[in-house]
C-alpha cells in the first residue's frame, strides 16, 4: 500500500488501498437536498473514498473524478472537526455517518479506522456515529468501547439482488451473521432496505429477507429503518451498462424525478414499499422509526400515512426516538430548536 497511490478509473482504483492524511474539511451534510424531497439531515464524515465492492448501481461510478480507494488515518484531525461542530450546537443530537463516498467497514481489516472512531464518539453526548456496510468485517470493532453511541448499519437486499448486482460484497447470510455478532456486543443496529430492486420473484425475495433478519436479531436495539428504491442519474445509465453489461437494471420502465434521478414509476414503488412494510410489521412495533430515503412528500403520505412537516422535523423525530428509546442526547430535544435551524451545515 502506498499513501501516494492514486488511480483515476473507478474500477481500477478498487484494486489497491491508500492510507492517506486528512486534506481539507471532512464534514458535510447529505447531498440529497431538494425542496420536493424529505431529507433526514444526516451529517457525513468523509473518511473513506471508494471501496472494493462492485455494486452495479453504485452512484460512485458516475460521481468520483478520482477513483482511488483511500482511507484517512488522521483520527485526531477528523475528530477535531466533529467536536467543533457538536460543541457549537449542544442542543442538537447529530447523526454522523462515514458512508457517503464508500463503505464504512469494507476497509476495516486494513485500516482499523472504524474501531478508532467508535471509541472517539463514545464520550460525545450529542452525537451518534453510523457505520453502514455491505461487508461482514466486524471483528475489529466487537470489543470497542462504544457506550451505546454507535449504530452499525447494514444495507440489505433480497438474495437474488445481492448475488447478481452487489458483486464482491458479503453474502446475505454473512452480513446477517456479522449483524448478530455486533448485536451481542451491545451495538445499536440500523437497517437500510435500499435500493429495493424489481426482479423475478421480488415479493418472495423481500419476504424471505425480513424473515432471515428477524430470525437472527430481536428488534429492541434497532435504531432506525430506511426504505428506498433503485434510482440513478440519467447520464449514469450508459456507465452502468458499460461497467456491468450483464446487469438488467436499466431495462425497467423508469421516470425522471424533480431531483434529476430516474426511478420506477410511482405505482410500482408504492406497491414495493407497501409489501416491505407489511412484512416488517410482522416483526416490529411502531416505536422504531421507519423512513423513506430520497422520496417526495406525497410518497410519504401514500406509503406511511403521514409526512414530517419539514426535513428539520424529521431530524427532530430521529433525535426524539433515540432519546426516548436509548437515552441518547444530553436532554430531550426541543422541536423549536430544530425548526429554527433549518439550514444548518458543517461549516
Amino acid at each position: 500500500m502506498s499513501s501516494d497511490m492514486y488511480r483515476t478509473d473507478f474500477r481500477e482504483g478498487k484494486q489497491e488501498v491508500a492510507i492517506v492524511s486528512k486534506r481539507g474539511g471532512s464534514l458535510g451534510v447529505c447531498a440529497t437536498f431538494n425542496d420536493k424531497y424529505i431529507c433526514c439531515n444526516v451529517h457525513v464524515l468523509r473518511s473513506v473514498h471508494n471501496c472494493p465492492f462492485e455494486c452495479s448501481y453504485c452512484f460512485l461510478q458516475n460521481y468520483l473524478t478520482d477513483g482511488a480507494t483511500r482511507t484517512v488515518d488522521d483520527l485526531d484531525e477528523l475528530m477535531r472537526e466533529v467536536r467543533s461542530l457538536t460543541e457549537r450546537q449542544p442542543w442538537r443530537l447529530f447523526r454522523i455517518g462515514t458512508w457517503e463516498l464508500g463503505d464504512s467497514l469494507a476497509l476495516e481489516n486494513v485500516s482499523a479506522q472504524a474501531a478508532g472512531l467508535i471509541e472517539e464518539f463514545s464520550d460525545i453526548d450529542n452525537a451518534v456515529l453510523e457505520l453502514k456496510t455491505k461487508s461482514d468485517s466486524v471483528d475489529t470493532i466487537l470489543d470497542a468501547d462504544h457506550s451505546g453511541r454507535t449504530v452499525i448499519s447494514w444495507s440489505l437486499n433480497a438474495s437474488k439482488v445481492i448475488d447478481e448486482e452487489e458483486h464482491r460484497t458479503a453474502s446475505l447470510n454473512r452480513r446477517l451473521e456479522a449483524m448478530k455478532k455486533v448485536f451481542h456486543s451491545g451495538y445499536l443496529i440500523g437497517l437500510h432496505f435500499d435500493p429495493m430492486v424489481l426482479h423475478d420473484g421480488w415479493m418472495d425475495g423481500y419476504s424471505e429477507l425480513m424473515y432471515k433478519v428477524f430470525r437472527g436479531i430481536s428488534p429492541e436495539r434497532i435504531a432506525w429503518i430506511s426504505i428506498g428504491s433503485l434510482r440513478f442519474n440519467p447520464e449514469m445509465k450508459k456507465k452502468m451498462e458499460n461497467n456491468y453489461p450483464d446487469s438488467k437494471l436499466t431495462s425497467e420502465e423508469m421516470v425522471l424525478g424533480d431531483d434529476a434521478k430516474v426511478r420506477y414509476v410511482k405505482p410500482l414503488r408504492v406497491m414495493m414499499y407497501d409489501h416491505l412494510l407489511r412484512e416488517l410489521k410482522k416483526y416490529i412495533d411502531n416505536k422504531i422509526l421507519v423512513y423513506l430515503c430520497m422520496e417526495r412528500w406525497d410518497m410519504w403520505d401514500k406509503v406511511l400515512g403521514y409526512r414530517p412537516a419539514s426535513s428539520s422535523h424529521l431530524d427532530h423525530m430521529f433525535a426524539m426516538s433515540l432519546y426516548q428509546r436509548f437515552r441518547l442526547g444530553a436532554f430531550p430535544p426541543a422541536i423549536e430548536d430544530y425548526e429554527r435551524e433549518k439550514d444548518i451545515t458543517a461549516v
